[in-house]
């Protein structure tokens, strides 16, 4: 599993974070994306690698503005009751 990190310019409310997933779900298969305009982020868990070109541009063809993508191994984080 792969986790993407996109810095997204523009955002300033929850409707914008909302465009900004729904945008990025039409474009490429994520199992998870969530966006924080406070944070001016949107993260997304995938399958598989995708075009981060693909990403930025669903992203800026609605009129926001990719800063940076950064993508990394995703682990689950397990849940451990002792110890």
């Amino acid at each position: 599993m792969i986790r993407m990190i996109v810095k997204v310019d523009g955002m300033a409310c929850s409707m914008c974070e909302a465009h900004v997933n729904e945008a990025i779900r039409k474009a490429v298969p994520v199992k998870k994306v969530t966006s924080s305009h406070k944070k001016g982020e949107t993260q997304l868990i995938l399958e598989n690698p995708v075009d981060e070109q693909a990403i930025k541009q669903a992203i800026e063809s609605i009129g926001y503005r990719v800063i940076s993508v950064e993508s990394g191994p995703y682990e689950k984080k397990r849940f451990r009751l002792f110890g």
